[in-house]
């Protein structure tokens, strides 16, 4: 029977699983540190919490866990079978009577079940991580850095306010030479405090910043309201003061996920088709309502005529063609402030139709380009689960072929036809957002893959030498010593 589980079978998928498991969690790991580097301008300086730096990533991974499958599978695959080749454990399966296509069958069903869960984890799982993961980083964006004073250096963090002192001391509290613009009245630089010392300290968990200034002066400058250049200069000399400032907008901001919740990278299967038809009505109820008002442009210069108006006409000549010029039809009906005057009217009424036309292929546009990428997102929910069995056709031939185990030559061929597919498959989808290829298009790379998986497999059937350079080099020579033997019998 087909799922009878036999000893080959454990063999191979004991050589398969661990590798795989592992190499899951480090092509995890690889794209969360890419997507940390990519966002760390975004960290650096921010108070965010262990917990909330934590759920993050947690949420990233299972955002990333789909395009992380296939190459754990390309690599666990080579991996597998190129050990079973270095130990010649492949050869004594294939002299037992096995075929190659029969040692292949476990680890297949296994890709083929790994397609199926990472298609209901895209369709099921994702969606629900992308809203939990984005939201999460936008409320990190939007939370301010730590408030961070750096000596001889103005600090503008604070809204409405510039603050620069020369020494911070150990305690994090004392300053020394400290200078305070305060720009609340969006009157310039016209108001700052300059205290010999100061301390500094927080209220109210953080809510308030208190300054705590001695032995300094508040300048302040205000105009007299008559528009004359003379202003009052103000000067106040005090040995202690106090300033309040805010810290609200270092508080960090909670927006709701159901803000998220309408993106299409956030959106199941069943939910990307019905926002796909509806916007596919909507385009259809645009163009119509786009020939409804462009008509309004011309129906009210239309003179109507008695319908028999033309049954009564009598033409007993031939049309020719005339002549005269526009021109000269002008001069002889129309002065000259008159013709100037219809000119301008309808070089108006050209540039409102032009206006009205563009702005219209404007939001057409903009309707056929959202149809693109919900149709390109929905295609990769099923094309990144097809790519783990295509990924498992083309490592599975090759290790066998290769040989070879361990991480040094399975990581580079693995990496370079991931890297290929990846960017053959971004390479598509760009198209189909143009409108360059159908949405269709997005299955291309699979099928590119699959007929480099066939070609393998047909190779490792063959126990063919693909990849011995010894092979190559004897081709060479036997190529290089016909072509000697042609030339003397030539010369002779």
């Amino acid at each position: 029977m087909f799922f009878r589980i036999k000893k080959i079978d454990w063999l191979i998928l004991k050589a398969f699983v661990p590798s795989f498991l592992l190499t899951y969690f480090v092509v995890v790991f690889l794209l969360l540190i890419q997507m940390i580097m990519s966002y760390l301008d975004e960290f650096v300086g921010k108070d965010i919490g262990v917990w909330t730096f934590s759920k993050m990533l947690y949420y990233f991974s299972l955002n990333l866990t789909p395009m992380a499958l296939p190459l754990a599978v390309l690599l666990s695959t080579l991996m597998a079978y190129g050990n079973l080749g270095e130990h010649f454990e492949l050869t004594a399966i294939k002299s037992a009577g096995v075929s190659l296509t029969r040692t292949l069958r476990p680890i297949g069903v296994f890709a083929l079940l790994i397609s199926v869960v990472s298609f209901w984890f895209s369709n099921k799982v994702v969606p629900y991580a992308n809203v939990k993961a984005y939201s999460t980083l936008y409320n990190v964006k939007q939370t301010k850095a730590t408030l961070d004073l750096k000596e001889g250096i103005f600090y503008d963090g604070i809204p409405n306010y510039s603050i620069k002192v020369s020494k911070k001391y150990p305690d994090g509290k004392s300053l020394k030479n400290v200078m305070i613009y305060s720009h609340q009245d969006f009157r310039g630089n016209k108001d700052v405090v300059i205290a010999d010392s100061g301390r500094m300290y927080t209220i109210l968990n953080g809510a308030y910043l208190i300054m705590e200034l001695f032995n300094g002066n508040a300048y302040s400058e205000h105009n007299d309201g008559t528009g004359q250049s003379s202003a009052k200069f103000i000067r106040n000399q005090y040995k202690k003061t106090k300033l309040v400032l805010s810290l609200a907008s270092f508080r960090k901001s909670n927006i709701s996920d159901s803000l998220f919740r309408y993106h299409r990278l956030m959106k199941n299967v069943v939910e990307l088709r019905k926002e796909i038809d509806s916007f596919r009505r909507e385009l259809v109820r645009t163009k119509e309502k786009n020939k409804t008002e462009a008509a309004t442009y011309y129906v009210h210069h239309q003179k109507p005529l008695p319908q028999d108006s033309f049954s009564r006409a009598t033409f007993n000549y031939k049309l020719q063609f005339s002549p005269q010029q526009i021109d000269s039809f002008w001069q002889k009906r129309f002065d000259s402030t008159t013709t100037t005057l219809i000119l301008q009217r309808a070089l108006n009424q050209a540039r409102s139709v032009k206006g009205f036309l563009e702005f219209r292929k404007s939001n057409l546009n903009s309707k056929i380009n959202d149809i693109r990428e919900h149709y390109t997102e929905l295609h990769k929910k099923f094309t990144f689960a097809l790519a783990c069995f295509m990924m498992f056709l083309i490592g599975a031939p090759l290790g066998s072929i290769i040989k070879k185990g361990g991480l040094g030559i399975p990581i580079l061929v693995s990496v370079f036809f991931f890297i290929l597919y990846y960017v053959i498959n971004m390479l598509f989808e760009k198209w189909v957002k143009e409108g360059i290829i159908e949405h269709w298009g997005m299955w291309i790379p699979n099928i590119i893959f699959l007929i480099f998986g066939l070609f393998f497999f047909n190779q490792a059937r063959k126990d063919s030498r693909l990849f011995e350079f010894e092979m190559y080099r004897i081709w060479f020579e036997r190529f290089t010593e016909k072509f000697r033997k042609n030339k003397i019998n030539t010369t002779q």
